[in-house]
C-alpha cells in the first residue's frame, strides 16, 4: 500500500511539480494551498507525512505545525522554505518538526527525508497497535470468569483503574494477583506508560534498595556505571510490589518515604529525582497480624491500603474452573503442538470437584501437564495429574493410608509437586546415563512427555538432550 503525503504550499506551480515528483516515486499525494486547507483535509484523509511551506498567508507552516502537534502528533511534519537559516531549522525542530529542507533542494535529499519520516510514522503506528494489544492482553479482558465472586472482582478493578490511588491486593498464593495488577494498569489512564513488576521476596536484601532506587557509579563493588531503579523506570506508570510482606523493615521505611515525598535517591547518590508512580502491592500474608507482631510498618500499611481488593480462592468460584481450563488449553496448546485441544465432560467434572489449594496457578499447571499427557484432540480423565482425581477407598483398614499432616500455615503444593517430579526425573536420568528413551521407560511415560517436563522444569542434562521426534 502506497503512502499518502500532504503537500502544503501557496504556490500552485510548486505544488504541482512536487506532487508529480512524489507520485513518480510511488507515493499518493494530496495538496492544500495553506494551513487552514490542510487542517480541513486532515479531518477526512489518512495522511502519513505532511510537507509544508513555512511562509504562507492565512495560516503559515509554524502555526500548522503547532496545531498538528496537538491533534495529529503521530504524523511527521517536514518544513520546506526558501528562507533557510540555521536558527529557523533549530527552532522548528524544537517545536516538533521532523526535519527541515530549503528551496532549492535535490530530489535525492527530499526522498531521503521522506523515507525517514515514513519510517517514523510506521514505528509510531506499530507502537500504537502494540499498546492496544497490551491493553487487550492484560486489561479487563484477561480476567476470565463468570461467577458472582469473579464479577465482584472485575467491578472492583474497573472502579479503581481510573484513579491513581494505591491498591493492596490480598488473597491466597496463586489467585492471580499480578494478572489483576496488570489489569488495573492497562484498564486505566497510565496504560501508555511502563508497568514494572517486582517480587520483593525474590531479591536479596542487599540488592533490593539498588533494584528499587537505582545506584550511581562506584556506589558499591561491581557498580561500574549508574543504573536507574524500578521506581524511575516506572515513572508515569505503575509499580507492582509483589510479596510486600516479605520486605525487610529497613526497606519498608525507605518505601514509605518515597510514597510520602514522591522522590527517590539512588544508592550512593545525593540528588533526588521526582517520580510519579502508582503503587499496586500484593501479599498472601496476614499484614495486620504482622503489624501487631512488629514485622510490618503500620504507617506503610495505611499508605498502601488506600483501596484493598481481596482475590477469592478458586474453590469459591467453581463456576469459573471450566472457563479457565479452556482458556489455558487455548493459550498453551499451540506452543505444545496441541492446538484445539478440549476437555471431555468427565475431565471437567473432575476439575470442578478438586479443591485447588494452589488456586489458578495450580489449574494452569494441571492443564499444561494434561496437554503433555494427552494424545488425541480431547483431554480425558486419564490425562489429568493423579492428584486431581478422587482417592480410591482402601479395600481393608490395614491398607488405608493416613493423611499427611499439613503445616499450620499451609504450604505451596505446586512447588512441592514440581520438586518431587524434578527429583524423580533426575534420578531416572542418572540411572539411564542421560538417555531420555530409557529414562522415560523407567518413569512409565512417553519420551516426548519426558522432554516437555525437562524443558518446563529447566533441567540441564549432558546426554540425550535432543527433542524427540
Amino acid at each position: 500500500m502506497s503512502s499518502t503525503i500532504l503537500v502544503v504550499d501557496d504556490e500552485a506551480r510548486f505544488r504541482e511539480i512536487l506532487a508529480l515528483a512524489l507520485q513518480r516515486a510511488g507515493h499518493r499525494v494530496v495538496t492544500a494551498e495553506d494551513g487552514r486547507a490542510a487542517l480541513a483535509l486532515l479531518e477526512n484523509e489518512r495522511v502519513d507525512v505532511v510537507m509544508t511551506d513555512l511562509r504562507m498567508p492565512q495560516m503559515d507552516g509554524r502555526s500548522l505545525l503547532a496545531t498538528m502537534k496537538q491533534r495529529w502528533a503521530d504524523i511527521p511534519v517536514v518544513v520546506v522554505t526558501a528562507y533557510a537559516s540555521l536558527k529557523d531549522a533549530v527552532s522548528l525542530i524544537k517545536e516538533g518538526a521532523f526535519d527541515y529542507v530549503s528551496k532549492p533542494f535535490e530530489m535525492e535529499e527530499l526522498q531521503r527525508v521522506i523515507h525517514n519520516a515514513l519510517a517514523l510514522h510506521r514505528a509510531l503506528d506499530e507502537n500504537t497497535r502494540l499498546k492496544g494489544e497490551l491493553g487487550t492482553r492484560y486489561g479487563l479482558e484477561r480476567l476470565i470468569g463468570n461467577s458472582a465472586a469473579h464479577k465482584r472482582l472485575v467491578d472492583a478493578v474497573g472502579d479503581v483503574a481510573q484513579n491513581r490511588a494505591n491498591v493492596l491486593l490480598t488473597g491466597e498464593s496463586g489467585t492471580g494477583k499480578e494478572v489483576v495488577a496488570r489489569a488495573i494498569h492497562y484498564a486505566g489512564p497510565r496504560r501508555g506508560r511502563a508497568f514494572i513488576a517486582v517480587n520483593c521476596a525474590a531479591i536479596p536484601e542487599t540488592l533490593l534498595e539498588s533494584e528499587l532506587f537505582g545506584h550511581v557509579k562506584g556506589a558499591f563493588t561491581g557498580a561500574a556505571g549508574a543504573r536507574d531503579g524500578h521506581f524511575t523506570r516506572a515513572d508515569g506508570g505503575t509499580l507492582f510490589l509483589d510479596e510486600i510482606g516479605d520486605m525487610p523493615l529497613a526497606m519498608q521505611a525507605k518505601i514509605l518515604r518515597v510514597l510520602e515525598d514522591r522522590v527517590v535517591t539512588p544508592v550512593g547518590g545525593q540528588r533526588e529525582t521526582a517520580v510519579d508512580v502508582r503503587i499496586v502491592a500484593a501479599s498472601n500474608r496476614d499484614l495486620p497480624s504482622m503489624m501487631a507482631a512488629g514485622q510490618f510498618r503500620e504507617d506503610l500499611f495505611y499508605r498502601l491500603n488506600v483501596v484493598q481488593i481481596a482475590l477469592p480462592p478458586l474453590r469459591e468460584r467453581r463456576d469459573d474452573i471450566a472457563l479457565l481450563a479452556a482458556h489455558f488449553a487455548r493459550l498453551l496448546g499451540p506452543e505444545m503442538g496441541r492446538p484445539g485441544a478440549e476437555f471431555s465432560a468427565e475431565a471437567l467434572t473432575r476439575l470442578h470437584e478438586y479443591a485447588w489449594p494452589g488456586n489458578v496457578r495450580e489449574l494452569r499447571n494441571c492443564v499444561e501437564r494434561a496437554l503433555i499427557a494427552s494424545r488425541g484432540p480431547r483431554i480425558d480423565v486419564g490425562d489429568l495429574p493423579p492428584y486431581v482425581l478422587p482417592a480410591v477407598a482402601p479395600r481393608t483398614a490395614a491398607a488405608a493410608v493416613a493423611p499427611l499432616d499439613l503445616p499450620e500455615t499451609g504450604f505451596d503444593l505446586e512447588r512441592t509437586l514440581d520438586e518431587l517430579e524434578r527429583r524423580y526425573i533426575l534420578g531416572a536420568l542418572e540411572r539411564s546415563s542421560g538417555v531420555q528413551v530409557r529414562a522415560a521407560e523407567l518413569l512409565g511415560i512417553k519420551e516426548r512427555s519426558l522432554w516437555h517436563r525437562i524443558k518446563k522444569l529447566g533441567i540441564r542434562i549432558t546426554r540425550g538432550a535432543s527433542e524427540p521426534d
